[in-house]
């Protein structure tokens, strides 16, 4: 049955009125009446104006389709939020995002892309109707994270089958000579393959949904169709050793094969394999024989021992009336349960995910469209670096280094390294581990094995997947199947977080020179940081859809300033921890110093006001401080239960968890300490102060019991009180993030390194001495409006557009960063007290940031010089205090220089700069902007280069670059014989790389 689709009127009718009614005629044609209609009418229309304010910042702009898209947004969140969810007007079920962007004429991908905008714009209307929690009860992060899952699983299905068997078009010559009544169609065997693996999806992997265990889950359906689909329809040869490896009994060891084939565990393989028979049983009432009794050409050269057969499983008649039932059960479920008709993701001309901005992609199997990596997030976007010489890719692996990995296989080699090197470890505390716990002032090795099972427990429960929506067989297989895996994930964090405390123990014990650690260990704060790590590193690993970061933060009653103290002990600690997994840790670090950690509520501040006692009176007015954190008791009281429940619950009790030597946590007294790592806002920072603070490249990283001690403790080091530590840390964090950032803009606005340091500088000095303007915002709207002020009194011509237009541009841009920008004013009608709004840039700038900032500015530049008049970088005000200057960064290599394609630039290195000695070696390498020979343009300019690189130039060179694998030692090699070869040997100067020009 078609889903209702209701005309959309043209994009003349802009009227309030037409657009309202366009809104009615969607919810009639979608049958949404009673009360549910008259509500998403009335959120409708409340929106209405705030979204015809801001035309341009969605979309294409244009009215009709902000109005599409508001539509689809009100529906979407009316339907799912509101108590009343069975409507009245609703008599074939309930209903799905899937009809709701088909009606609204809207792509999946579309919707997900303006998704976060709408969201930020529509807030506090949701939140005054539905309360503040409604985007965590909307699980659109979850919903969207399953949208790209589901590509990625697609396009591995659709890779895999076609390795496998032969596409429809290959194959039909031979079709028509087979007996129709027998042989099916490839397209019908493709398709029952995806319909098994929905119904895996459904009924098994209900509550434990991720990357590999789906991809598990399709690698046995993978096994089933290579044991089923007739041998005319096989794309391959069973006594293919180099695809076949795994033999036994003289036989293809067909799933072992197949696990080295997809990086799988064998074990688990079985275990997907013995599952997706049970459904086959269940839901099929098919009745599966011994493979090794069944005489049947499929199982020729293969070991059929503990395999499986179902006699007439792909037969025409027999299959045809699978696909019915299949399809059948998945469209009951999709009406009563899911928002996503998950069957699409195998046809790429579907309306849903004809994505009008996408220009294209890969070739599918039965589709002639490709247009979903479009949605693809940018920790995936750099899933593609892991390079084949990785310490995980040796072996076996090593035979696909040629491919490009993808994010399937990324998960699957990342999961390989917690098998192989953390599943063999103890799941309790090692020898030397022990040895320390031992030697605190008393025994501890209770108390830390304890806490570790309750932090875990909270993080993976086992006993609280809710209730299943099938009987029989399956439900006790999907309950077996979620608890197993959280068993499985509890463990593998278990060990990593065992493994990891021996390491810090022997760092700590090497630097403080004895091997009572007692301070540390006894730390309640520091052992749940390192709990949630292991756990996030184990969830990311997996790719959860319904774990997602914070949520370890969330179960652990942690904040995100707690988890930016241990995430750089973590990765300096695990040397065996895979490239991808430290990229992932890197990012977190990167979010939680970005926002995150000055969010409301974040323990940030109750550090801040005992290092800075000045902040105190403006950190309690807003609210900023966090509440104490839940203990032990209250977590292991409430992890059967939803997060969501606990929380508030712990803090109405008031629960605190002590520090060791008895301090709370969580101060919120009056502070009295006049220690400092900040100067005052009103007094004239010294010379000494700024170095303190600022020159965190000489910074020596203190103790790590230093980062976790009580706040107002004095540091073991000596010198200043923990807190002081703990927010030097943090800030030196900032500043190299700040640096990379502002480096990275001023390259693409093409600013001066004059510039360039100055804004470098005045963002030190606000951190400094402007701290409160960074309360419950990101830093990048700190940099934006420092880029422009320094601009200003500068007299650059610069403008403010022009420095938005390019931070889009950055990988890290997220679109509240500008839209959306929190600010505190005072109101007239609350008799003064603080109003809380959400600003765009422009308006933070003038009314809180130069009010704020102006006198750094000035103080930043003389009056009257002009900044290309100012040639040395360290000029400096006449009596001002000298900060440091910009720091000497590294390249990072590769560098990303465009948000919307994964174009990646590395600077030359001087390893290969030094190869350039001849006109012959030069010509190899194209620099960007400067043709290496006079060719007319930069096109036909690398063309040459290669047909000079495939020898199609009628030259016979001795080397080749493998660009498979580029080195410095493979680069210079060649280049070295190549220039041998060349009769002119003389040294010539290095030629510079141009710098990029910045995107149109």
């Amino acid at each position: 049955m078609e889903d209702p689709k209701p005309p959309i009127s043209s994009a003349d009718e802009r009227g309030g009125d037409g657009i309202v009614a366009r809104f009615a005629d969607l919810c009639k044609g979608l049958a949404l009446g009673g009360s549910t209609g008259r509500e998403a009418m009335n959120v409708f229309k409340e929106g209405k104006n705030l979204f015809s304010a801001s035309v341009t910042s969605f979309g294409s702009g244009s009215p009709e389709e902000i109005g599409r898209y508001w539509s689809a947004f009100v529906l979407y969140c009316v339907r799912r939020l509101s108590t009343g969810e069975a409507q009245e007007g609703q008599k074939e079920g309930r209903i799905t995002l899937c009809q709701i962007l088909r009606a609204c004429d809207l792509a999946i991908v579309d919707f997900f892309h303006e998704l976060p905008l709408f969201s930020l714009k529509a807030g506090h209307i949701l939140s005054d109707r539905y309360g503040s929690d409604w985007d965590k009860r909307l699980e659109l992060k979850e919903l969207q994270e399953n949208v790209t899952q589901l590509i990625d699983l697609s396009k591995f299905y659709d890779k895999a089958f076609g390795e496998f068997f032969f596409s429809t078009n290959m194959r039909k010559k031979d079709q028509d000579s087979a007996s129709s009544g027998s042989v099916g169609n490839v397209q019908d065997f493709y398709r029952f393959g995806w319909l098994l693996f929905l119904a895996l999806r459904t009924h098994v992997f209900t509550h434990c949904k991720n990357l590999v265990i789906c991809t598990n889950g399709l690698v046995s359906i993978l096994a089933i169709l290579i044991l089923h689909v007739p041998i005319g329809f096989r794309n391959f040869s069973v006594k293919d050793t180099s695809l076949f490896v795994k033999q036994s009994n003289g036989r293809v060891n067909l799933l072992a094969s197949l696990s080295e084939i997809y990086y799988t565990s064998e074990d688990d393989l079985k275990r997907s394999m013995e599952v997706t028979c049970s459904l086959i049983i269940d839901i099929l009432k098919k009745n599966p024989g011994c493979a090794s009794g069944c005489k049947t050409e499929n199982l020729d050269h293969i070991d059929t021992e503990g395999l499986k057969f179902f006699e007439d499983l792909l037969e025409q008649k027999s299959l045809q009336s699978s696909l019915e039932i299949l399809e059948k059960d998945y469209s009951d479920l999709l009406n009563t349960k899911y928002e996503l008709d998950e069957r699409i993701f195998i046809n790429t001309e579907d309306s849903l995910l004809d994505a009008k901005n996408v220009s294209g992609g890969t070739t599918r199997l039965f589709s002639t469209k490709s247009n979903l990596d479009d949605l693809a997030s940018p920790a995936r976007q750099t899933a593609s670096l892991l390079t084949p010489h990785s310490p995980l890719l040796n072996g076996s692996l090593n035979c696909n280094s040629k491919i490009a990995p993808t994010p399937v296989s990324t998960a699957m080699t990342t999961a390989k390294w917690l098998r192989d090197f953390i599943s063999p470890l103890r799941s309790e505390p090692s020898a030397e581990l022990e040895h320390f716990l031992t030697s605190c002032y008393h025994d501890i090795t209770s108390t830390v094995t304890q806490r570790a099972n309750i932090i875990l427990e909270a993080i993976f429960p086992s006993s609280s997947f809710g209730e299943r929506s099938i009987s029989g067989s399956l439900q006790s297989v999907s309950m077996t199947e979620d608890v197993a895996w959280a068993q499985e994930r509890k463990m593998e964090a278990l060990k990593l977080y065992y493994k990891v405390l021996k390491e810090i123990c022997l760092a700590e014990s090497r630097f403080l020179n004895h091997n009572n650690l007692t301070s540390l260990l006894s730390n309640e704060r520091f052992h749940r940081c390192l709990l949630a790590c292991s756990a996030e590193l184990v969830l990311a690993t997996h790719k959860t859809v319904i774990l997602m970061f914070p949520a370890v933060l969330d179960r652990t009653g942690l904040t995100a300033f707690d988890m930016s103290r241990v995430i750089e002990t973590f990765i300096r600690y695990e040397e065996t921890l895979p490239r991808e997994l430290k990229r992932h840790l890197n990012s977190l670090e990167e979010r939680l110093l970005e926002s995150m950690a000055w969010e409301r509520g974040s323990s940030l501040y109750n550090s801040l006001i005992v290092a800075r006692p000045a902040l105190a009176a403006e950190i309690n007015s807003l609210g900023l401080l966090a509440e104490p954190m839940p203990s032990l008791d209250a977590i292991g009281m409430h992890h059967g239960n939803s997060i969501a429940d606990l929380l508030p619950e712990v803090s109405q009790k008031g629960v605190t968890c002590p520090d060791n030597r008895g301090d709370a946590r969580s101060p919120k007294r009056p502070c009295t300490e006049s220690r400092s790592l900040f100067v005052q806002c009103n007094s004239t920072p010294t010379r000494k102060e700024h170095m303190l603070t600022f020159n965190y490249l000489k910074f020596k990283t203190p103790p790590l019991q230093s980062k976790f001690a009580s706040p107002s403790q004095p540091n073991p080091a000596g010198g200043e009180i923990c807190a002081e530590t703990v927010i030097r840390v943090f800030c030196n964090k900032i500043l190299k993030l700040a640096a990379i950032r502002i480096k990275s803009l001023s390259e693409k606005l093409q600013l001066s390194q004059q510039i360039l340091e100055h804004v470098y500088r005045l963002f030190q000095q606000i951190l400094c001495q402007r701290t409160s303007l960074f309360f419950n915002r990101h830093i990048d709207q700190i940099i934006l409006c420092s880029l422009y002020g320094v601009a200003k009194v500068c007299h650059v011509d610069l403008t403010f557009k022009s420095i938005v237009n390019y931070y889009k541009t950055q990988p890290q841009c997220k679109p509240h960063v500008v839209k959306n920008i929190f600010v505190a004013v005072p109101s007239a009608n609350r008799n003064g007290r603080m109003v809380e709004e959400y600003v765009n840039i422009i308006t933070f700038y003038n009314q809180i940031f130069i009010p704020s900032v102006k006198p750094l500015l000035v103080e930043l530049v003389p009056a009257g010089v002009a900044a290309e008049d100012k040639n040395h970088a360290d000029s400096q005000v006449p009596g001002s205090p000298k900060v440091s200057s910009f720091p000497n960064i590294p390249d990072m290599s590769p560098k990303k220089v465009s948000a919307a394609h994964n174009v990646y630039v590395s600077p030359l290195r001087q390893t290969k700069m030094d190869a350039l000695i001849s006109p012959s070696s030069r010509s190899f390498y194209a620099c960007i902007g400067e043709s290496t020979h006079a060719y007319r343009s930069p096109s036909s300019d690398l063309t040459a280069i290669n047909n000079r690189l495939n020898g199609d130039d009628g030259r016979n060179l001795k080397g080749r670059i493998n660009f498979d694998v580029v080195s410095d030692s493979v680069v210079a090699r060649i280049l070295g014989k190549s220039s041998s070869a060349s009769s002119d040997a003389r040294a010539t100067p290095n030629l510079p790389m141009k710098r990029d020009e910045p995107d149109a």
